[in-house]
C-alpha cells in the first residue's frame, strides 16, 4: 500500500516488497530523482518532508543473511519474482514532520527521524536521529543542535 498526502512530489521511486510493505507520506513532501524507499513492514513519512536524490530507504534487510538462503532468494527472483512469504528482519521507519534528508544518504531499518532533524549528504543512519538534530557520517552521528524555534514551519 503506498498513499501520498496533497502537494507531495515524488521524483523517485516508492517499492513496496511482495511480503508485506506500506509506505506512507504526508503532505507538502519532496522525494528526489533517484531515491528508492523500499519497504516490506511499515515507511511513514510526516508532513513537509524534504528527501533529496540518491537517498536510499530501507525499512528491511533485503535479502537473507546466509549466503545459502541469499542465493536462494536470488533465484526466486529470477524465476517468480519477488516471494511472498519470507523473512527479511522487516522494521519500520518512522521520518517526523519538517526533516529533511540530504543526497545520498541511507536509513536503515528501524529508525525514527525526529521533528526538524537534518541528515546530512552521504550519511549512513543506523540510530535514531533526535526531534532538532543535525547528523553526518557513517555511520551518522551528531554534529549539531537546530534551535528549538528553526523547527516552525512557515505560515
Amino acid at each position: 500500500m503506498i498513499r501520498l498526502g496533497s502537494h507531495t512530489i515524488v521524483s523517485g521511486e516508492l517499492l513496496v516488497f511482495a511480503h508485506g510493505g506500506a509506505i506512507e507520506v504526508g503532505d507538502w513532501c519532496y522525494i528526489g530523482e533517484g531515491t528508492r524507499i523500499w519497504s516490506g513492514a511499515k515507511i511513514s513519512v510526516g508532513n513537509r518532508v524534504m528527501i533529496s536524490h540518491g537517498v536510499n530507504i530501507f525499512d528491511n534487510q533485503t535479502h537473507p543473511m546466509s549466503a545459502r538462503e541469499r542465493h536462494l532468494h536470488f533465484r526466486e527472483i529470477y524465476l517468480r519474482g519477488h516471494p511472498r512469504e519470507i523473512t527479511l528482519g522487516d522494521d519500520p521507519i518512522v521520518i517526523q514532520d519538517d526533516a529533511w534528508i540530504a543526497a545520498g544518504a541511507i536509513i536503515l531499518k528501524g529508525i525514527t527521524i525526529g521533528h526538524g532533524a537534518i541528515v546530512g549528504a552521504g550519511a549512513v543512519v543506523t540510530r535514531n536521529v533526535e526531534p532538532m538534530t543535525v547528523v553526518a557520517g557513517n555511520p551518522a552521528r551528531v554534529i549539531h543542535q537546530l534551535p528549538a524555534d528553526s523547527g516552525a514551519p512557515a505560515a
